[in-house]
């Protein structure tokens, strides 16, 4: 394999592994090299990165190859984080997370029917702020998509699980009321001030 293929493949590997990475050992059981080959290639790549001024660097950290970015691009990193997830959520899309929250799994059908007007662009806001995800599928006909809260939405709000979010009142839970969504913005505005 000719020096830049296997820079790629390499490449390759650590992107698909992500922040697990790789040991050297195991890029040489992938690769079917030796071991020396693997480190002479590893260090060949770590240079080439350098070289190009790429946005990627290769790290090791504890004998386990990564991909990284630079640090110098921190900023960009945090700016591109914070704008999409942390910008405030418009009435309209903090009803739709109440009721994906409450109802959970819910079809985008059945928050239309709660709120009584449509919720395709806030089921997108949410989806996009990454605190609403596909859940799954409804069994039948159409197999509309099925909503759920994600991990994020309980690490944004600071709940361990769903049990923490405040009680419904007492009588009909079955019809999501203004008193129940206030509680619920209540809540969510207490855990955005802080």
């Amino acid at each position: 394999m000719k020096k830049e293929e296997l820079h790629a493949v390499i490449e390759g590997l650590l992107f698909v592994t992500g922040d697990e990475g790789l040991t050297y050992q195991q890029l040489s059981d992938v690769l079917e090299l030796e071991e020396s080959d693997v480190n002479a290639a590893v260090t060949s790549l770590k240079q080439s990165f350098s070289d190009m001024n790429r946005g990627l660097q290769l790290i090791e950290t504890a004998g386990v190859l990564k991909l990284a970015t630079l640090p110098e691009h921190t900023s960009y990193f945090k700016k591109l984080a914070s704008s999409p997830i942390h910008s405030g959520l418009s009435r309209a899309a903090l009803e739709t997370l109440a009721i994906v929250a409450y109802k959970q799994p819910i079809t985008r059908v059945e928050i239309d029917e709660v709120r009584g007007v449509k919720s395709e662009k806030s089921l997108q806001s949410l989806v996009s702020k990454l605190l609403v995800t596909d859940v799954g599928r409804v069994s039948g006909t159409g197999r509309a998509i099925l909503y759920g809260t994600t991990d994020y939405f309980l690490d944004h709000f600071g709940l361990t699980d769903l049990s923490e979010l405040p009680p419904l009142p007492e009588g009909d839970n079955d019809e999501f009321s203004e008193d129940e969504a206030d509680l619920f913005f209540q809540k969510m505005n207490e855990s955005e001030d802080q």
